[in-house]
């Protein structure tokens, strides 16, 4: 009789302890994003800020503790640039112009230089540094009698007039490295700022890269002819595009930076926590 009694008190207490509803915090967390962004390259060498354009997206991110961090995101944007907002005498001849849409995925390290965790009063600020790997889709285009215009088929510097090495495909990889700064706003509620460049391996994000062909290349193709060599379009005496004739920068790749705020939300779970994990912290 003793041993039921027992038994009872037991199962009573189990469920008095449910029914506290004691509620955990997780790793894991989901955002999402928006904020603007900007290229650079060929057309844009001095980093000129005059083609911003939004962007957006959303990510998962798992703290492996207090300090570190992983996120797998997706984005999407659009870059683009023009010569006409140079100043040099050289670009502004050129006359060349592009758009093109930007969808990425990427896997980015966080790095906080103070200790941070969602619900913690003492750990509610930090700044940090990113880093990562990851590819991204791109197709060049621009405006020609009034229409759209996909550049990468009509290969403006001779891609299919003998010059195949410099051919292009419509993916390409980047290394996000940035930094940002980190505050939670209520318990499993974090709000970052994060600023980052994306290092890529193509020079063709703007379709420019090396040098002029000549129209002869294009006899075939007058709307190729007339897109690789605007010059005259643009003004000029005469046209600039002889064979040879420097078109682009081939010394460094193209760049675009994204600069997004996001708002992300923990995961809540009703495991007991890990003993000594800072991450689970008991949701108030």
């Amino acid at each position: 009789m003793r041993g039921i009694k027992y038994i009872i008190l037991l199962f009573a207490m189990c469920a008095a302890q449910l029914g506290r509803g004691q509620m955990y915090f997780t790793p894991l967390e989901v955002g999402i994003a928006g904020g603007c962004s900007q290229y650079f390259g060929d057309l844009n060498e001095h980093y000129g800020i005059k083609t911003i354009n939004g962007a957006g997206g959303f990510y998962l991110r798992r703290r492996i503790n207090a300090y570190i961090a992983v996120k797998l995101l997706a984005n999407y944007t659009k870059v683009s640039y023009d010569d006409k907002y140079n100043k040099a005498s050289y670009p502004l001849l050129r006359n060349l112009n592009f758009q093109s849409n930007i969808t990425e995925i990427a896997l980015q390290a966080e790095f906080n230089f103070f200790s941070f965790v969602t619900g913690d009063p003492y750990r509610r600020f930090t700044p940090f540094l990113t880093g990562g790997v990851g590819m991204f889709f791109y197709d060049p285009y621009t405006e020609y009698n009034g229409k759209k215009v996909y550049l990468r088929p009509l290969g403006t510097e001779g891609q299919f007039a003998g010059h195949a090495d410099r051919k292009y495909g419509t993916t390409s990889v980047c290394f996000p490295v940035g930094a940002g700064v980190k505050y939670w706003l209520t318990p499993g509620v974090n709000l970052t700022l994060e600023i980052a460049d994306r290092l890529t391996l193509t020079d063709y994000l703007d379709d420019v890269s090396t040098t002029y062909v000549g129209a002869g290349a294009f006899s075939k193709n007058p709307t190729a002819a007339a897109l690789q060599d605007r010059s005259v379009e643009g003004g000029g005496a005469q046209s600039i595009g002889t064979v040879g004739k420097q078109r682009g920068n081939t010394s460094s790749k193209d760049q675009y930076m994204m600069a997004l705020f996001s708002v992300s939300f923990t995961f809540k779970s009703y495991r007991c926590p890990k003993s000594g994990n800072d991450d689970d912290l008991r949701v108030r």
